[in-house]
């Protein structure tokens, strides 16, 4: 299981590669919804300052949502999916392997950025290494939630607005804990509790979300 887990990672990694270009738009994308705030609201530092950790997480959120109907696009285009899903080896260990690949492309270089981004909003120091932190713990149950949603809405018309209305409402509670997060931090009461739960929810997600994805994938491929 583990080579199979590898080689599906290496497969996805040089694709993502090969389709950087993909990539840039969602990192651009984050960057333009970050800096459209301050036109929005003004660009007093206090108020800034206060909405930060907010605008960070929903820009990271809409940036994740914007890329997960590529998840398995491709592969069920092309008959490779149901390839996979005809072998011998778990689905929900290939299933990881790609969830983890999409990660490692589209919200690792978000989480790279987000540090800059958030100077860009002026949030306080102290609050940036919970923010890279949330988002590290956040971001991976974003993928996972949203590859259940993109495997059931697979190959449907008008598949990409019917995922967004799938996952919004489960993003919300990781946008709660992840923003909650760095705001205690940066008032002072401590960022320990929402990183916790966060931290639960991302053990959760890894446990159960490969399997429920993979028996939606059978469904969609039916």
């Amino acid at each position: 299981m583990l080579s199979t887990f590898l080689a599906v990672l290496r497969r996805d990694l040089l694709l993502a590669w090969r389709g950087r270009a993909d990539v840039l738009v969602t990192l651009a994308f984050f960057v333009i919804v970050v800096c459209l705030f301050p036109f929005g609201v003004g660009a007093e530092p206090n108020q800034l300052r206060a909405i930060a950790p907010g605008v960070l997480w929903v820009a990271a959120l809409l940036a994740c949502l914007l890329s997960l109907h590529r998840l398995f696009a491709q592969d069920y285009a092309d008959g490779t999916l149901e390839q996979l899903l005809l072998s011998r080896e778990p689905a929900a260990v290939w299933v990881m392997a790609k969830v983890l690949a999409f990660w490692l492309s589209t919200g690792l270089p978000v989480i790279a950025v987000a540090p800059a981004m958030a100077l860009l909003l002026d949030l306080e120091q102290g609050g940036l290494s919970v923010l890279v932190l949330s988002l590290t713990l956040g971001t991976p149950i974003l993928t996972l939630l949203g590859a259940v949603g993109a495997a059931l809405t697979l190959g449907l018309r008008g598949g990409g607005m019917l995922l967004a209305l799938l996952v919004l409402p489960l993003f919300v509670p990781v946008l709660i804990f992840g923003a909650g997060a760095v705001e205690a931090e940066v008032s002072g009461s401590g960022a320990l509790a929402h990183l916790l739960l966060l931290g639960g929810g991302l053990a959760g997600a890894v446990a159960l979300a490969p399997w429920a994805c993979a028996a939606a994938l059978r469904i969609s491929t039916e």
